[in-house]
């Protein structure tokens, strides 16, 4: 340890200052080494102490049609439905063959959608596919209770051949349609089990009735907010992906009954 003197002061004096010094040290001194022996104490406690595992969500690719709106019907038939003017015509022209459905609800401002393979399906499953379609059209929106669909086939569904006169996600609409009158709006939610782990589906009631489901949630029109839904929804089901269900909703507020 190097000592400054003062030739200022007497000998006394420094020797009294270097006294002084060498006590503040020891104190010093005695403070590192107990904090030393705490951290140490600290660290052997926390690697006797089990370990928190940290919880990853796996993720899965997303299937093609998940981007759309969809469910599968009560024989696993694929529903899928635009979201936007421009989700309805990639509807039309990449996803909509010969051997499926188009269905429409019977108002201003509705989701395309398509059944797979729908042509020769039971009327029960086309009845599904109606209901979907009035729950994702502005009738929810507008709080109806019910509202009308129908169904057409590719050859009746058709984009004018004069160029701009039909706009994004309209269609010239030909022959005799299949009528689904005064289809109720109402909507199922439960969780079932498969190999990814719990999964939720949003689903028409019919579907929910056909595959005999007892524990789930039962959704309306109403006036509790979409977000406000998805949480209710998480909480009841014990689902907490809740962007996974604002993805499943209807746009516009909604009633929550059921288990």
């Amino acid at each position: 340890m190097e000592i400054d003197i003062d030739y200022t002061k007497s000998a006394q004096e420094n020797a009294d200052y270097c006294f002084s010094m060498s006590k503040k040290l020891k104190r010093k001194a005695e403070g590192a080494r107990a904090a030393i022996k705490r951290l140490e104490e600290q660290r052997l406690i926390a690697s006797a102490a089990p370990k928190k595992q940290k919880l990853i969500r796996e993720i899965t690719q997303r299937k093609w049609y998940e981007k759309f709106n969809w469910f599968t019907t009560s024989n696993s038939m694929l529903v899928i439905g635009g979201r936007s003017a421009i989700q309805n015509e990639q509807l039309n022209s990449r996803h909509f063959d010969n051997q499926d459905l188009f269905f429409h609800a019977d108002v201003f401002g509705a989701s395309v959608v398509i059944l797979k393979g729908g042509v020769g399906s039971a009327h029960e499953i086309k009845f599904e596919a109606a209901q979907f379609a009035v729950c994702f059209s502005r009738a929810w929106e507008g709080g109806m209770a019910s509202a009308n669909a129908y169904a057409l086939k590719r050859d009746q569904v058709s984009k004018s051949k004069e160029k701009g006169s039909l706009g994004t996600g309209s269609f010239l609409l030909a022959g005799e349609r299949e009528w689904f009158k005064g289809v109720p709006l109402e909507l199922c939610a439960f969780v079932r089990s498969s190999e990814q782990g719990q999964q939720l589906d949003i689903v028409p009631i019919s579907t929910c009735v056909a595959l005999g489901i007892k524990k789930h949630l039962t959704l309306k029109p109403g006036n509790m907010k979409k977000s406000d839904a998805a949480k209710e929804i998480a909480s009841r089901l014990k689902f907490d992906d809740i962007d996974y269900i604002m993805q499943r909703l209807p746009p516009g507020g909604a009633s929550i009954t059921g288990t």
